[in-house]
């Protein structure tokens, strides 16, 4: 672990609410959320070192200011989505979902410009989201006649109604986007002579399909004004329930996995930003400590296998993980630091609340949580990673367009695929896949027209145009290329769902298809309709599986027949481990759920980084349905005297001398920091000055691999550490 400086923004943190050391975790950046108080608290984080951004919602907010007409004398209540009984979608009291007119972007435009005149570096537009069930509002019917010149339909009447009101939607979204940050770029360059940078916090496209909710997505991607993302994924989304082999529950590590994925997609080849979010609680209070542990530990993991991402926001909302109260059931145990304080529990959502204490955060977890967070900075120094499990990858394509085909109009067959919200066309594909140790990477089906070469790096992809349509010809044309220069498709759809009869390209002018997958049928040589098989075009082939891709979820027989057919095309056997190294770093999960769920050993001499006691174990265990972070002890650099492995809080001013290793440490008040190291020769003596006193401190010394764990109280200000060896 080294000293970085904060200046490169590799973690980061967002919150309402004022500074305070109970909370202050110590990452690169803070994005300041909301306009209140914001002058104010711009400067208290400036003053403890951080870089400042500021967050606040595209789509929500207190923006009561506005909705009143306090700002320009107009009520615009109207632009509230709204859903087919014209009750309104709200987020909370009088946070309606707004339609994002331009007189919505004026007025987030006129608040951001504060924030700039105050200092803030960057601008975070967060979660643009416009329900599917929505779009009855009059602002929403007026943006329908202007995008449309045609009458406003009611968008649960037929696909097509349903279809084109989604494309609406996505589109004013990404319009909003495009103005705010074309005219806080021109205002910044002009006022200050400052280059400012925008980003917008998204969930995965995966899980606003999943969710029903339609946002810009891959169409950011289009708009040159926008500078990356961060990836809100989280035990939140990835907790949502969906269906394997017929069985529909929470598989918080696989779906945390494909979000992940196919998030990477909006930056890939870009040369744009993304941060990856782990929330080490969520919104939901009914959970207790020790779930939200292992599901914080399970997101990590599944970030850290898609090494092509190395920055991370470490924690929203850190006052909440730091003072709210959670269920106790497996919590607080014996870091010898009390737990203080009487603070009210946050809002339910009108959910009922399970009994039991409630406490704050154990102890254990806040420190082993610091621990994780500052190992996530050190990723990005880990540039060389390898598979060391024999892991065959694949690609499986999303679209936009699986957000605009989620409401399927009444009486509709299909309306019976929603089952909730577990997108099981989707998983379908990629879950038998992943379960049986291949690297399912979800793909951006858009990118092949953006990008030339962009399915190159692989052999084998997947696609089904049952749950989402292809937004031109050029993308077919596009596949039947990569499959005549050497590629392995394969395609699942049977052609039912409604959506193919919505006014698209392939229906429309000279052509005539029912569906769009008889035109990339037709650009592969092949008839427009054919059998199930592996056809070879070209140097190519093509598995073509007829059936809809929810029958792959549902039915335990059919999931099996999908994995064995498409494994040998992998040439890939099934696998339960999943073992990535990243420099140091070991990161490695074993899947459960399937025939080949056996416990796998992995040899050698690790630092356990989930553990609070960060531990040297030999030959680590790795049971069915876990997950792990490891630090490999072989590859520490001994031509150093010292090393910092691992440490709960930022480590500042380095210095390694033959004889000692001194630094100083950060960290927010009310917890233990824990430290591993690593030295030339044992230690004699530990010391550290807490508060202006000096502590001897104990220390425990594993000779094997030559490391030293201690630990040490933090107060909120520096801690100033000497180890003499």
């Amino acid at each position: 672990m080294k000293e970085y400086s904060r200046n490169e923004e590799r973690t980061g943190v967002q919150e309402s609410a004022a500074f305070d050391p109970i909370f202050d975790v110590q990452s690169d950046f803070v994005m300041v959320y909301g306009f209140h108080d914001l002058k104010k608290r711009i400067a208290a984080w400036k003053k403890r070192g951080y870089v400042v951004h500021l967050m606040t919602g595209v789509s929500w907010g207190e923006y009561k200011d506005y909705l009143y007409g306090k700002f320009d004398g107009v009520d615009h209540h109207d632009e509230g989505q709204r859903h087919r009984d014209g009750s309104e979608k709200a987020h909370g009291v009088d946070i309606p979902y707004m339609v994002p007119s331009n007189s919505f972007a004026h007025y987030l435009a006129e608040g951001l410009k504060k924030a700039v005149d105050w200092g803030v570096e960057a601008i975070h537009l967060e979660e643009p989201e416009f329900w599917v069930e929505t779009g009855y509002s009059d602002a929403f019917k007026r943006e329908w006649q202007i995008y449309y010149k045609e009458p406003w339909q009611d968008p649960q009447e037929s696909a097509d109604a349903q279809y084109r009101a989604s494309k609406l939607k996505q589109y004013l979204y990404t319009r909003t986007l495009d103005r705010l940050c074309s005219e806080l770029k021109e205002y910044a360059m002009v006022k200050y002579g400052k280059l400012l940078r925008f980003y917008v916090p998204t969930h995965s496209l995966i899980n606003y399909t999943q969710w029903k909710i339609v946002s810009p997505e891959s169409a950011l991607i289009d708009l040159p004004t926008i500078d990356g993302y961060i990836a809100q994924i989280w035990t939140g989304t990835a907790r949502t329930r969906n269906i394997y082999r017929g069985q529909r529950k929470e598989r918080t590590f696989e779906t945390a996995f494909l979000e992940y994925g196919v998030m990477q997609e909006l930056v890939r080849g870009t040369g744009r930003r993304m941060w990856y979010l782990a929330d080490p609680i969520e919104d939901d209070p009914r959970h207790s400590w020790k779930d939200y542990r292992e599901n914080y530990y399970r997101t990590v993991t599944a970030s850290l296998f898609h090494p092509e991402i190395s920055d991370f926001e470490v924690s929203p909302w850190p006052a909440r993980v730091m003072r709210g109260r959670h269920l106790a059931e497996g919590g607080a145990h014996d870091l010898p630091i009390p737990i203080p304080g009487n603070l009210p529990e946050g809002p339910n959502h009108g959910k009922p609340m399970p009994r039991g204490e409630r406490v704050r955060i154990p102890p254990i977890y806040k420190t082993n949580l610091l621990s994780v967070m500052h190992t996530l900075r050190d990723m990005a120094d880990q540039p060389d990673h390898e598979w060391m499990t024999n892991t065959a990858e694949v690609g499986v394509f999303i679209a936009d367009s699986a957000m605009f085909q989620r409401h399927y109009p009444a009486g509709d067959p299909e309306e019976r695929e929603s089952e909730g919200d577990t997108f099981s066309p989707f998983y379908g594909l990629a879950l038998p896949l992943l379960k049986a140790g291949v690297c399912a990477r979800p793909l951006q089906l858009d990118n092949l027209r953006r990008y030339a070469g962009y399915a190159d790096a692989y052999k084998t992809m997947v696609l089904s145009y049952e749950f989402m349509k292809p937004s031109s010809p050029d993308i077919n044309q596009v596949l039947a290329g990569w499959v005549r220069g050497g590629g392995t498709l394969v395609y699942v759809g049977d052609g039912s769902d409604a959506f193919h009869s919505v006014r698209e390209w392939w229906n429309s002018g000279e052509n005539h298809y029912i569906t769009p997958a008889e035109h990339l049928f037709e650009a592969l040589g092949l008839s427009r309709t054919p059998a199930d098989g592996l056809y070879p075009v070209g140097a190519g082939s093509v598995l073509v599986v007829n059936c809809h891709p929810t029958a792959l979820a549902r039915d335990a027989e059919a999931s099996d027949h999908f994995r064995d057919a498409v494994l040998p095309l992998l040439s890939a056997t099934p696998t339960a481990s999943m073992i990535l190294r990243r420099g140091a770093y070991y990161v490695t999960a074993v899947l459960d759920e399937t025939a080949e769920s056996v416990p796998e050993t992995l040899k050698g001499n690790y630092i356990d980084l989930y553990d609070h006691l960060l531990p040297v174990v030999e030959d680590p265990i790795l049971e069915p349905g876990s997950v792990g972070l490891w630090y490999d002890v072989t590859r520490i650099d001994r031509n150093e005297s010292s090393e910092i492995i691992a440490l709960s809080g930022r480590a500042e001013k380095i210095v390694r001398a033959q004889r000692s290793l001194s630094f100083i440490s950060r960290s927010p008040s009310e917890m233990t920091v824990a430290s591993r190291i690593w030295t030339k020769r044992p230690p004699k003596s530990i010391t550290a000055k807490v508060g202006g006193k000096a502590l001897d401190l104990s220390f425990e010394y594993e000779p094997d691999s030559e490391t030293t764990y201690f630990t040490y109280p933090s107060d909120g200000e520096k801690v100033y550490v000497k180890v003499s060896f």
